[in-house]
């Protein structure tokens, strides 16, 4: 199965601590501080649920920097 054969291999989302996505082929192992989220299918599926739920492309410790920060 090759890395870029879009047709044949079946992805999974995944995320990492800062909640910044992408997409691994679902027959490797998933990168250490990355982990699976419920999703599942071929390239452009995933790409189109990464694009729908990761509407916030700040990382995380920022996100949360700038709460702390905010004036009230």
């Amino acid at each position: 199965m090759a890395w870029d054969d879009e047709d044949t291999t079946i992805y999974q989302v995944v995320v990492n601590h800062e909640e910044q996505y992408s997409i691994w082929p679902e027959y490797k192992e998933i990168p250490g501080g990355w982990r699976a989220v419920d999703k599942i299918g071929n390239k452009q599926e995933c790409l189109d649920y990464i694009k729908e739920v990761w509407t916030d492309m700040r990382p995380l410790s920022l996100q949360l920097h700038m709460q702390q920060t905010a004036p009230q």
